[in-house]
């Protein structure tokens, strides 16, 4: 079996995020830069397959040199090769075209990626670039397993979880569950060293036009001045849920 995991470049949620050309433009400056954790779950699943059954994992990335080192990341915690779609990621369109793309040229069984980035959160891709190979696909999979060329998977609904069974050539937009937090692995000296020597692949983008721009950016408002008040003084406290706080 064949899995090409899709792996996002997004920033460390305790990152300070801010931004540049008139809020137009993303700063990255100072900003550390890590696996998207849905793929994460997705590249460790992965890696169960290939333990368990012998599949082969390449992982894909849409982005400039800059994102690299994740893919060496993911090199290390055990995929075999590496791709790089030489073009910076502008929409979940552009992105699921190029995706598409390397998926058909390498003939993949079965395409993870994230149900969504932490970055935009989008969630478009997983759904796009299924309908771009013509492939099944099931959305917020939480489990998923392959007998030859047929896959149960189970996913998550509101109020409640669902299995399907399904055949390849599979797309599936996972998440926590797919594996546990505790399953995640941290690269050893071992991996970091065998991820120098494994394939790295660029190849150029398609001609893909973008459907959406990001036209401006702002932050979350400041929380408000937390106001202290002594827990012998109750009638205070009314008095502010009432009168100012408006709550009671």
């Amino acid at each position: 079996m064949k899995i090409l995991v899709c792996i996002s470049h997004v920033p460390d949620t305790t990152s300070k995020i801010n931004f540049t050309d008139n809020d137009t433009q993303f700063d990255t400056n100072g900003v550390q830069f890590v696996i998207n954790p849905n793929d994460e779950f997705g590249l460790t699943r992965a890696m169960w397959f290939k333990e368990k059954q012998g599949a082969s994992v390449d992982v894909v990335n849409v982005g400039g040199p800059e994102t690299e080192p994740t893919l060496r990341k993911a090199l290390a915690i055990g995929a075999d090769n590496a791709i790089r779609v030489n073009t910076p990621a502008t929409d979940g369109f552009q992105v699921a075209k190029q995706l598409a793309q390397v998926a058909k040229d390498g003939a993949y069984d079965l395409i993870i990626a994230g149900r969504e980035s932490i970055d935009y959160n989008g969630g478009m891709v997983p759904g796009m670039l299924a309908a771009l190979l013509n492939a099944n696909f099931v959305n917020t999979c939480i489990s998923i397993d392959v007998e030859g060329t047929q896959a149960t998977a189970t996913r998550e609904i509101d109020g409640g979880k669902e299995t399907v069974s399904t055949s390849l050539p599979l797309v599936i937009g996972g998440q926590k569950g797919l594996v546990e937090e505790s399953d995640l692995r941290i690269p050893n000296m071992r991996g970091i060293m065998q991820a120098r020597k494994k394939p790295l692949n660029v190849v150029e983008p398609t001609e893909v036009t973008a459907q959406t721009t990001a036209e401006k950016f702002e932050k979350p408002a400041p929380k408000g001045a937390v106001k202290l008040i002594d827990p012998d003084n109750l009638d205070e406290l009314i008095s502010l849920l009432h009168n100012e706080a408006k709550v009671i």
